[in-house]
């Protein structure tokens, strides 16, 4: 079906828009270069099997610890549903709640040093949560340029005023604090520990002392930091020595730690403001005892054997030095988030697919999730990459990129 007729039975007002994703899509599968959501056949770890049966080595995980299919863990979670079954049986606030749901957000309190946590059904459900709950008409709310869309859309739900400053620009931030003295409410800086798509991370200690200096409450994202920054994977506090500095930690249960859902860590009154106010917790089901578990197993895990964050480190220096030296632009990335700048589409397809016909497991970003021009191949280590692992992934980007011209 063309475009024409693909508008012409479509009688909405995104007609267009569907339409021309769907020519871009098929286009992509015609000329073998779409590679999302494809199936993997069971766990996911340094090596994956593909449901066509390959074995590669997978660059594009969050797992950064490599704990899924952790033996204490995943006993953990199947001893839950044994005891509690499957599911929590409605919402939080009214009888959803299990004491496994309030021993998880103990144990996330001590691990992130605070009073209180409370847990939500996913990590972006929680920035919308955070944000709404804690802002509103008569509140500003100053964004990095590349925080997630999660918290985006947070602003943009929660009726109060909102504006991005330059990323890690903190001569921008500044001023933007500066001009908001005395005009709002409440002023909430809110940035990303780990950024994404970049690899690179926040100016805490810059941050955190405009945020003093100006009356500013600060929220950081915690999800690509937690397990994979500072000696023993405890974020972004502990990378910067600075226990203490943020108002409110956010994190997600399905990166380093292998399950769902997310928590706000923060003052006791806080949290139990949100437990009353924050829509999300009010209107959505509680997580799961088995993912309830697991999250719980997790947290020991990392702190029972710390060798995994450092491997974790080990085969991050590894690998960023291996494409750095073979002439590969992993722009201002320091974790093991590695961006790979293409800076073409298309290149950046083709160069994806020479990966995986090499055995790698990776995952093209292009426009619009990336500015045109600024495709690339976002690549996340895990602390379980063997060296050989990384051996044949570097092998493969060096043949890879000569045979495109790239380096």
């Amino acid at each position: 079906m063309d475009t024409v007729e693909r508008q012409g039975s479509l009688v909405d007002g995104v007609s267009e828009r569907v339409a021309g994703f769907l020519d871009r899509r098929d286009m992509l599968i015609a000329a073998d270069r779409y590679f999302y959501l494809q199936a993997i056949a069971g766990p996911t770890n340094n090596r994956v099997r593909t449901a066509d049966g390959r074995d590669l080595v997978m660059l594009a995980s969050y797992s950064y610890l490599g704990l899924i299919g952790h033996p204490r863990i995943d006993e953990a979670a199947k001893a839950a549903i044994d005891e509690y079954g499957t599911g929590a049986g409605g919402v939080r606030l009214l009888t959803g709640t299990m004491d496994l749901h309030e021993r998880l957000e103990e144990r996330i309190a001590r691990f992130t040093g605070r009073e209180d946590a409370c847990v939500y059904s996913s990590g972006y459900v929680t920035n919308v949560a955070i944000i709404t709950g804690l802002t509103g008409p008569g509140d500003l709310i100053l964004m990095d340029k590349l925080d997630h869309a999660s918290i985006v859309d947070g602003a943009l739900l929660s009726g109060a005023k909102w504006k991005t400053y330059r990323h890690n620009d903190m001569d921008h931030l500044e001023r933007l604090l500066a001009d908001a003295s005395g005009r709002y409410g409440t002023v909430l800086v809110v940035a990303d520990s780990v950024f994404s798509m970049d690899g690179d991370v926040m100016d805490l200690p810059r941050t955190s002392e405009l945020c003093r200096k100006h009356g500013a409450r600060l929220m950081v994202d915690e999800a690509h930091s937690v397990g994979s920054l500072g000696a023993t994977g405890h974020g972004i506090e502990e990378h910067f020595d600075m226990p203490g500095s943020i108002d409110f930690k956010m994190g997600t249960l399905s990166k380093s730690i292998p399950s769902v859902g997310g928590y706000l860590a923060a003052n006791r009154d806080i949290v139990d403001y949100q437990r009353h106010m924050s829509r999300p917790f009010i209107f959505s089901a509680a997580l799961p005892p088995a993912q309830t578990a697991a999250a719980l197993a997790a947290f020991d895990v990392i702190e029972d054997e710390p060798w995994r964050v450092r491997d974790l480190h080990r085969i991050t220096e590894t690998y960023a030095a291996g494409l750095k030296n073979q002439g590969w632009d992993t722009m201002d990335s320091t974790t093991c988030v590695v961006p790979v700048l293409v800076g073409d589409e298309a290149m950046t397809m083709d160069l994806t697919r020479m990966l995986f016909d090499r055995g790698v497991f990776v995952c093209p970003i292009v426009h619009p999730a990336v500015p045109r021009g600024m495709d690339r191949l976002r690549t996340c280590l895990m602390a379980t990459h063997t060296d050989e692992d990384i051996a044949l992934v570097l092998d493969a980007f060096e043949e890879s990129g000569k045979a495109l011209g790239l380096i």
